[in-house]
């Protein structure tokens, strides 16, 4: 059996798309080592990536197509609509002796294939449930094409069950071709307390003695308004002084209104922007904070805050979508739409001594239950499902 991963979220750092292809992707290659007649190759768009696949994955046979990102996904649109099969350009030239083909695309484009299953992991509804933090044309491939990719898909991967019913509620897909498998947590997200470690990170990306952190994509849905307007409340109580704010991750869309209320509000000196943070450094700058916040307004999945919390950090987070369903009862949750209640939120997390001990130990034991070998695991059945059928 050959499977092909779609590993173009990797390259091109597409945030939590790219976690979640690129731990897959590791998982299900140590995998397959053990397993007899299986192959497994990586595919991406855009020979200009801006960051190439790194051992082991660089070790995988590498298909790739040269176009940039709109070429490639108007192509695939329009195959839909005139017809054609895009399988050499995915897979490469025919094989005999290949076997069964899998492709897995792991972000939301699924490109129109003869000669194999394919297999979609469906993240979010974000685009049909707040088109408003969308941008126009994204926003009318997306409702064009969702429908198209989610019929044509054999088997769609839904990453929590609040992805699933949104996927069934949203596109009549019949809820036996969905499987939920959760996402996991890398094991470089753990306590990290070694002080030269932190003296580099806080160096590097020039942060503050003690804060509060937000790491994520910049973007509107993630709310960030509402945490900068909630931390300037926040600093009219009492020992709050020292306590700055960072806003770490790369800027997605639509980002300006962030750092424009920071300007607006006078907080330039106490609200820091690291932009892109590097893996390896994610879990030093976690265990750093006094806090992890994370006030999104709609998540497929949600994984900063479980990676915060396999990291010992109390984490604060929103309450919508799938965030309950992820962080349990091991979070402080609160209304996303309540800037108020999050404030209150933020003073209880850094001034409740027996409560952030409790998070702590509470967050540990959640970020346990979710494992990228699992995942693994989970996924290649559902390859094996998809071609036994």
């Amino acid at each position: 059996m050959h499977i092909a991963l779609d590993l173009s979220p990797v390259v091109h750092r597409k945030a939590g798309l790219a976690t979640y292809a690129q731990n897959i992707a590791v998982q299900v290659q140590q995998a397959a080592q053990t397993l007899p007649n299986m192959r497994l190759s990586a595919f991406h768009y855009d020979r200009d990536v801006k960051a190439p696949l790194q051992p082991p994955l660089a070790q995988l046979p590498c298909q790739t197509v040269a176009w940039p990102a709109r070429r490639w996904r108007l192509t695939v649109a329009l195959r839909y609509f005139v017809g054609g099969a895009m399988d050499d350009a995915v897979f490469g030239p025919p094989s005999s002796a290949a076997g069964p083909r899998v492709f897995h695309a792991t972000e939301h484009l699924l490109p129109p294939l003869a000669q194999a299953k394919r297999v979609f992991t469906f993240h979010d509804a974000i685009f049909a449930l707040f088109p408003q933090y969308h941008l126009p044309m994204n926003l009318l491939y997306l409702n064009t094409m969702m429908p198209r990719f989610l019929r044509r898909a054999d088997a769609i991967i839904a990453v929590s069950e609040c992805s699933k019913r949104d996927c069934v509620r949203l596109y009549g897909v019949d809820p036996a071709k969905i499987r939920v498998i959760y996402e996991g947590v890398n094991p470089r997200y753990r306590p990290i307390h070694d002080p030269k470690r932190h003296a580099h990170v806080r160096e590097k990306y020039h942060l503050p003695p003690k804060f509060l952190l937000y790491l994520a994509t910049i973007e509107p849905r993630k709310n960030l308004v509402a945490l900068v307007e909630a931390y300037h409340a926040l600093l009219n109580t009492e020992h709050a002084d020292d306590v700055h704010l960072v806003i770490a991750g790369k800027k997605g869309w639509l980002f300006q209104p962030v750092f424009d209320r920071v300007r607006e509000l006078g907080l330039e000196s106490r609200v820091h922007f690291t932009d892109w943070v590097d893996d390896d450094d994610a879990p030093v700058m976690m265990s750093m904070a006094e806090a992890f916040v994370f006030p999104s307004l709609y998540e497929g999945f949600g994984l900063p805050p479980i990676e915060a919390m396999a990291c010992g950090t109390p984490v604060v987070c929103a309450n919508t979508s799938s965030l309950p369903e992820v962080v349990g009862s091991a979070g402080l949750l609160f209304d996303p739409a309540d800037v108020r209640w999050l404030a209150q939120a933020l003073v209880r997390v850094l001034f409740d001594a027996p409560m952030r001990a409790e998070l702590r130990a509470r967050g540990l034991m959640q970020a346990a239950k979710f494992s990228w070998q699992n995942a693994a695991r989970e996924t290649l059945q559902v390859y094996h499902d998809v071609v036994a059928k």
